[in-house]
């Protein structure tokens, strides 16, 4: 890390000096790092620092090394440190996000200083039983409840990093079916929808931090954060942490969980909706963000595990039917 950033930490935080402690995770691509940092004499013990590094493309896991994968990376990094700045706070203890400490950039050098979650929710879980996918749905009820209408300025216009217009060079890789053809039909019944949301864009399991007793959660990194309907994270979320024959076994109970948990969350937040007709528009909506979503792992990655028995009936439900 740069003299320079040390010397911003350490004035941020008030800290007579720092020093890093571990790295957390490379960022996709090798676009930098987070990283933890402890602090001496300061109100923080420790901080979370995502590093950014533009100074050059990335190398794609998957090969994917374009300019427009590029200019898509550097976008979300400029989203998430406005979403860390203008929006996190706005969100309630139901939906707990890292409170922002602040953020530097330096040439093409960019860092974002957060909270460090793990002294309060210090589990990342791989597997989890359906208890705990429930908590991580109520996460995503209120979240999605807070901002219920608002519009995402400064953030993506339409959310989810999987969005057909951001993912040009998949759809093309796509094979001339029927999926691809109806593919831009798919993107506009969901961003056409009444109801309308700030959608968190990358709701995978392994994006939320769990207190010791798995009954409480946190959730970071906003790279894709933007407007949408809820059902684009609720569908991602769930086939991010349950097999095909879980999804078919459970999904009756975890979409009922959802709705009763963001109803009461919307009755919470006092809005002047009909919540019977946002629910009505949303079940419909779920298996269309579940075939979204397929059809960027289709055109991405064609032998990914999660293009499953579950996923290929929903797609052929919504292709049925347009």
């Amino acid at each position: 890390m740069s003299l320079s950033f040390q010397q911003n930490l350490v004035k941020l935080t008030n800290a007579s000096g720092c020093q890093e402690k571990e790295i957390i995770q490379s960022l996709w691509s090798g676009y930098g790092k987070i990283s933890r940092y402890v602090l001496q004499d300061s109100t923080y013990k420790s901080v979370v620092v995502k590093y950014i590094d533009l100074n050059q493309i990335g190398d794609h896991p998957r090969g994917w090394n374009t300019d427009i994968s590029h200019k898509r990376k550097v976008k979300s990094y400029e989203i998430e440190t406005h979403w860390y700045k203008q929006w996190s706070h706005l969100c309630p203890i139901d939906c707990r996000v890292p409170r922002f400490i602040g953020s530097f950039a330096k040439g093409k050098d960019q860092w974002i200083v957060l909270e460090d979650l793990n002294d309060h929710f210090p589990l990342r879980k791989y597997e989890i039983q359906i208890d705990e996918v429930k908590v991580c749905l109520k996460w995503l009820a209120y979240f999605h409840a807070t901002f219920l209408g608002r519009r995402p300025e400064g953030l993506w216009e339409v959310g989810t990093y999987w969005h057909l217009a951001t993912r040009p060079d998949e759809w093309a890789e796509m094979q001339e079916t029927t999926l691809k053809q109806k593919a831009k039909t798919i993107d506009t019944i969901l961003n056409n929808g009444k109801y309308q949301t700030i959608v968190h864009g990358d709701a995978k399991l392994a994006n939320f931090c769990f207190s010791k007793d798995g009954k409480k959660i946190a959730a970071v990194d906003f790279q894709y954060v933007g407007g949408g309907c809820g059902m684009k994270d609720v569908a991602y979320f769930l086939g991010s942490c349950l097999s095909s024959s879980e999804c078919i076994r459970h999904e009756d109970e975890l979409l009922r969980f959802y709705f009763e948990a963001l109803e009461s969350a919307f009755n919470k937040a006092n809005h002047d909706y009909m919540f019977l007709e946002l629910e009505t528009e949303w079940r419909k909506l779920y298996p269309i963000a579940c075939t979204d979503f397929t059809r960027f792992l289709v055109g991405w990655m064609p032998t990914h595990q999660k293009i499953n028995k579950y996923h290929l009936e929903k797609m052929d439900q919504v292709l049925s039917t347009l």
